[in-house]
């Protein structure tokens, strides 16, 4: 079957968005997992070590949310106001989330007394991983109303949450030193039996519930597809386990990585064609053809930059953050 031009056009910007938000799941996942842990470590040196491990990268990280926000309005306006509508309110919450996580890392540098912004950093984490998952859970579901769909979105989040915690626990292996490091192999281990046990009951609830399961996993190929990148998933998973044991610094963060991918690229397969299963496809989404090749010109100039400044703020502060004394 031959496509249109403007078939491959939203193909194109369905995977660019999917893109960015890999760069964004990846780079702010892990300093919201940061933050997430900062809740359960007590002592102030700790959390000053967790602080400053992402305090020259959490702010660049969150501007891959801006820019797919910014392609998800241009590129798909129909899916920008059917979200928007149906999730006001759990998309209100990620910005104030962030807004509150913005204001308290800064504020804590010059505060004599650094708990109480440490708790509001640390629950804007929470909050912000909790409404994610929220979202996510309910394009998933279909934006369907009812009890069990509302109980597959609360797993969801609390998938998000901990695959969170896994990312910020293996990036705090990688970048920390001394009891810290051993706390955060310790969070490691036990953020990611449950984050596979949430996604293990999340592939049972979409068979169940969501029409991915009934109509996409159906279709000739793609079931097969799925079990590939399942089997790199569960790869990952064990070589999480075992950079653990074996002491490794930087294994962990790097397979809880491709773990990440892989779970996101199943996520893709499931949902293409459509961007809320059963209710809107891409192509119904879509913007015109003049306005796809418009925002292509753009993006091909901007996501080099950002992706390149990336790297080299990750190359800039890579190895271990040097412990401050007080």
């Amino acid at each position: 079957m031959n496509a249109s031009p403007h078939d491959m056009l939203t193909t194109a910007w369905f995977c660019l968005t999917g893109l960015m938000l890999v760069f964004y799941v990846v780079t702010d996942g892990f300093d919201l997992g940061v933050g997430i842990l900062s809740l359960i470590t007590r002592k102030e040196s700790d959390r000053d070590q967790m602080f400053q491990s992402i305090s020259h990268v959490w702010d660049a990280n969150e501007t891959w949310l801006v820019v797919v926000g910014g392609a998800l309005f241009g590129a798909f306006p129909a899916a920008y106001a059917m979200l928007l509508q149906d999730l006001y309110i759990p998309i209100m919450l990620l910005i104030a989330s962030l807004i509150l996580r913005g204001a308290s890392i800064e504020f804590r540098h010059a505060a004599g007394n650094k708990r109480i912004w440490d708790i509001i950093f640390g629950l804007g984490s929470l909050l912000a991983a909790l409404a994610q998952g929220i979202v996510l859970g309910k394009i998933i579901t279909g934006l369907a109303p009812g009890m069990l769909p509302a109980v597959f979105t609360a797993v969801t989040a609390l998938g998000v949450v901990s695959g969170y915690a896994l990312l910020g626990a293996t990036y705090l292996v990688k970048k920390t030193t001394g009891q810290l490091e051993q706390a955060a192999r310790r969070y490691s281990v036990a953020s990611v039996l449950t984050t596979v046990a949430s996604a293990i009951v999340l592939s049972a609830g979409t068979m169940i519930f969501s029409s991915i399961g009934h109509d996409r996993w159906a279709q000739p190929g793609v079931f097969n597809i799925l079990l590939s990148l399942a089997a790199v998933a569960a790869l990952a998973f064990l070589y999480v386990l075992y950079a653990i044991r074996v002491n490794s610094v930087r294994g962990p963060f790097r397979a809880t990585i491709l773990l990440f991918l892989s779970s996101f690229a199943g996520l893709a397969v499931s949902l293409f064609p459509d961007f809320v299963p059963g209710k809107l496809s891409i192509a119904e989404a879509a913007s015109d053809s003049s306005t796809l090749i418009f925002m292509l010109l753009g993006i091909g100039t901007i996501l080099p930059v950002m992706i390149g400044y990336n790297l080299h703020q990750y190359y800039v502060f890579r190895g271990k953050v040097a412990v401050v004394p007080h």
